[in-house]
């Protein structure tokens, strides 16, 4: 992602349900992913190295075969708005996660310019039910006190296994 090139917040295009269009991320897509986090999730920005590694590492787990899977909003002027990323992995199955199959929900992050607008909400609930359909049984993630109600609606607990 060009961090010279802003979102700008104009006439939103809305999807059949009224709400912003969200697609499942490629692996044309890690770059912009790379770039959002290291802009608004990590402490420190990310060098280019450590981007272009990111990038390269990411993108074939967004393929079809890969363990990634992220869905996105896009801004009026393609940037990207809102991305939520989720990482899966095996573990042994037991009663309440039987398929063995666990998601790491990794990055959740709206544009500044873009929240309180529902994205994250939209963007968290299209990878959860896509990775319910995958079979996922087992969520985990880890959330600031502030976001800890979104991921409560969507039955994330407290716990460290936060959702079966």
């Amino acid at each position: 992602m060009n961090p010279d090139r802003k979102p700008t917040a104009t006439a939103e295009p809305r999807g059949d349900s009224g709400r912003p269009p969200v697609r499942a991320a490629t692996a044309a897509d890690a770059e912009a992913i790379t770039g959002i986090r290291s802009e608004y999730v990590l402490s420190a920005p990310l060098t280019d190295d450590w981007l272009r590694q990111c990038t390269d590492d990411l993108a074939p787990r967004l393929t079809s075969t890969g363990d990634a899977r992220a869905f996105l909003i896009h801004a009026p002027d393609g940037t990207l708005a809102a991305c939520a990323l989720g990482l899966i992995l095996p573990v042994l199955p037991a009663p309440s996660y039987p398929r063995g199959q666990a998601a790491r929900v990794q990055l959740v992050v709206t544009h500044p310019d873009f929240r309180r607008r529902g994205y994250a909400r939209v963007v968290v609930a299209a990878l959860v039910d896509h990775l319910v359909a995958e079979d996922t049984t087992l969520f985990e993630l880890r959330t600031s006190p502030q976001a800890a109600p979104l991921y409560r609606d969507f039955g994330f607990s407290g716990t460290p296994a936060l959702c079966g």
